[in-house]
């Protein structure tokens, strides 16, 4: 009877805890659960998987840069898993179907089919993201099962075949990111998805002809594959198309002028093609474009102006074609582009070609003189062009139109520099603090968590209900301050969340009323990140050696973007920021976060981010100054402590641009053989006029950005076309 009496004083009040504590909104069902523990074994338990037990809460667990699940209720809306086995496009050596499985897929017991009926399961599904998991197999066709995808990434993975048609049935889906895969064949229909606004199928083995596409497309990103026709003629009709790249393909054919100015164009890659012909003199360009590559084609005659060598508020790349008024060193002559465009075989019926091209050479022995041969060839020429053109004429090419930086979804921002959709963030809400809770988030302001001490702040690591680790910034604005301006500023805080920023999860605001003083303080909590600055990558050795070029230029086009962000991604832009390598972190996967920005608090005396003086009172030009002093630093590879030493460099790299040789000594060692020149040169171009002595004469956040994008595509030609590691 004790023993009853005592098992009952311990039973019941657990009893009446499950009976009156209310359920979490993102308890995961059982069944759901059993789901992810199914995928967990398919997948073969990868690393981001691999602590999962039964004791785990799904819906609580903190993201991370390979692991993201958002749960509603007791389903889940997203599954972001990015794993770290080698795609297509890195592996040392072509890769065909017959060479998987192998070290860089999963194993061969892995089936795609049976992977993807267990994950068609969770029919709730919003985002989708399997990256570098070593999938392989064909794309399974039930994938239209998952009818409320809105984001659809299955990159970097063997996935052979073509794409099903089915795919054309998600009536939600927004974007799809198929890039480096082992696709073939061609593509369906897309026209349906009245929705989709980013279409990326970049590196796969994709043929034939460009398909509809939806009207509604902003991005459309065709490079690397096997695509052989004309540019379809009614793409001139996409309206909202800002990024176009088609480049290493096998398009043929002219290009339309119009594409130059179609009204929201802003980036456009031609480049690596068989585009022949000339552009019509009166061609007129969008004033937003900024970047345009037409080169490696068979384009005779002169460039518009627009695009010309005179064009000087774009990039332009148009060299190795046959342009005339251009730098000839860079040019093929007039007879190669000719010769090449008439060894082209335009697609379609080549029995209809046949009978032209015995003629020619009919021509050609009967007359038995180069000249007539040649005025025979150039007339078989005009009249296979002639036959094309009307042929394609009569082809019904749907309307195609095409974001990005999510990656990240949400609308375009208007500005020149389009932004690819970047991954999810991986925080939680954003959210209000009670004061309370920030309390409890400290320990209660334990002395042992501060973290950093300033003259306007103080800086406190703190955890989070679900253990991840946060930084609180505590701000105490002692002047007076009207309820309604404080909340002005705090409406800013939440569009500081950007994959290039240490984003903030939230805040919280508490007045103390003093009867002389009354005071407020400001908590921000941010987000936290463990793997060091910029400058602890430059000043450790091992660390060092491991960022090469590839890394640096992708380091330098995160901040970049970071502060792009700040001077346009809000209401008011957020200027005078303290961008130095101290306050660029960067994550596990090495992507660059700006720290210790200014968050606009209403503070006197407010610190100078900068480590130099200020060159002028442009705020927003001395973060594009701070930039070009950053980039040298990548460049070299060592910190810069004075302003003296930054002019003295600045001006050994004027000095030495002009001939390779003499940047020997300047570059960081560490990079030698892993750049082309070409891209080296540009970013150290791009740094120069960062620097420049008078802030007007500083290029914009967008210009800079344009151009290390333009610098990273030079080096990825350069890195697939196989060079190997020399200087210069």
């Amino acid at each position: 009877m004790k023993n009853s009496w005592v098992s009952f004083c311990f039973w019941f009040p657990i009893f009446v805890l499950a009976v009156l504590v209310p359920v979490s909104t993102g308890q995961l069902s059982p069944s759901e659960s059993r789901i992810l523990f199914q995928i967990q074994k398919l997948l073969e338990y990868p690393v981001a998987l691999q602590q999962w037990s039964n004791w785990t809460n799904f819906c609580y667990l903190p993201p991370t840069s390979s692991l993201r699940i958002v749960c509603s209720g007791t389903h889940i809306t997203e599954l972001t898993v990015i794993g770290n086995k080698t795609s297509p496009s890195k592996t040392p050596k072509s890769v065909s179907v017959s060479s998987i499985p192998s070290q860089q897929t999963l194993s061969n017991s892995f089936s795609i089919d049976s992977f993807f009926t267990v994950l068609t399961k969770l029919s709730n599904l919003k985002v989708l993201s399997l990256v570098s998991l070593g999938l392989w197999g064909p794309f399974p066709s039930k994938i239209n099962r998952l009818s409320s995808l809105e984001v659809l990434n299955i990159s970097s993975n063997f996935i052979y075949g073509g794409i099903p048609e089915t795919i054309s049935k998600l009536q939600s889906l927004k974007s799809l990111v198929l890039t480096d895969n082992l696709l073939n064949g061609s593509v369906p229909d897309l026209n349906g998805l009245a929705v989709l606004e980013e279409l990326n199928l970049g590196q796969n083995q994709l043929s034939q002809k460009v398909p509809p596409l939806s009207g509604t497309l902003v991005i459309v990103i065709l490079r690397k594959n096997l695509f052989r026709s004309e540019i379809p003629s009614r793409i001139v009709e996409l309206n909202k198309l800002q990024l176009l790249d088609i480049s290493y393909n096998k398009f043929l054919g002219p290009i339309h002028s119009s594409l130059f100015s179609l009204p929201a164009i802003q980036y456009l890659n031609l480049a690596y093609n068989q585009l022949s012909g000339a552009l019509s003199v009166n061609t007129t360009c969008n004033r937003n474009l900024k970047f345009v590559d037409v080169s490696h084609n068979l384009l005779i005659g002169k460039l518009p102006s627009c695009i010309g060598s005179n064009s000087s508020n774009r990039t332009v790349n148009m060299s190795w074609n046959c342009l005339t008024g251009e730098n000839s060193k860079f040019q093929h002559s007039l007879s190669y582009c000719r010769k090449e465009a008439m060894a082209v075989k335009p697609p379609g019926d080549l029995q209809k070609q046949k009978p032209g091209i015995k003629l020619g050479l009919m021509l050609a022995v009967i007359g038995g003189v180069v000249v007539v041969s040649g005025v025979v060839l150039l007339l078989v020429f005009a009249i296979i062009r002639n036959r094309r053109r009307r042929r394609f004429g009569e082809m019904k090419y749907e309307k195609s139109t095409v974001h990005k930086q999510s990656v990240r979804g949400s609308p375009l921002p208007n500005r020149r520099v389009p932004q690819t959709r970047l991954p999810a963030l991986g925080l939680p809400p954003y959210r209000v603090f009670a004061v309370e809770e920030i309390e409890e988030i400290t320990r209660n302001f334990d002395p042992s968590n501060l973290a950093a001490q300033g003259s306007q702040a103080q800086i406190y690591k703190g955890w989070l209900t679900d253990g991840s680790v946060v930084l609180i910034k505590c701000f105490k604005l002692k002047q007076k301050l009207a309820p309604q301006a404080l909340a002005r500023h705090m409406e800013e805080l939440p569009n500081l969340r950007h994959r290039h920023l240490v984003s903030v999860v939230g805040h919280c605001t508490v007045t103390y009323q003093d009867q002389l003083n009354p005071a407020s303080t400001v908590f921000v909590v941010n987000e936290f990140i463990s793997n060091g600055s910029l400058k602890d990558c430059l000043t450790d050795w091992k660390r060092k050696d491991a960022l090469k070029w590839p890394q640096r230029m992708g380091i330098s086009i995160g901040i970049a973007r970071g502060i792009q962000h700040l001077h346009t991604g809000m209401a008011r832009g957020i200027f005078d920021n303290s961008v130095t390598i101290d306050n660029i972190l960067l994550d596990e996967t090495l992507t660059a976060k700006i720290s210790n920005y200014n968050v606009l608090m209403p503070l006197k005396d407010a610190e100078s981010g900068l480590n130099v003086p200020k060159r002028s009172g442009n705020p927003e030009k001395e973060d594009i100054f701070q930039f070009g002093a950053i980039l040298l630093q990548v460049i070299t590879g060592r910190p810069i402590t004075s302003t003296s030493e930054l002019d003295d460099l600045k001006s050994e790299f004027e000095g030495g641009l002009a001939e390779g040789l003499k940047l020997r000594g300047v570059i960081d060692p560490s990079i030698q053989g892993s750049f082309a020149f070409d891209s080296l040169k540009t970013t150290i171009q791009i740094a120069i006029n960062c620097l420049n002595k008078d802030p007007n004469k500083r290029p914009s956040i967008e210009d800079v950005l344009w151009n290390l994008q333009y610098s990273m595509q030079v080096q990825e030609g350069w890195t697939s076309s196989g060079n190997l590691g020399a200087f210069i």
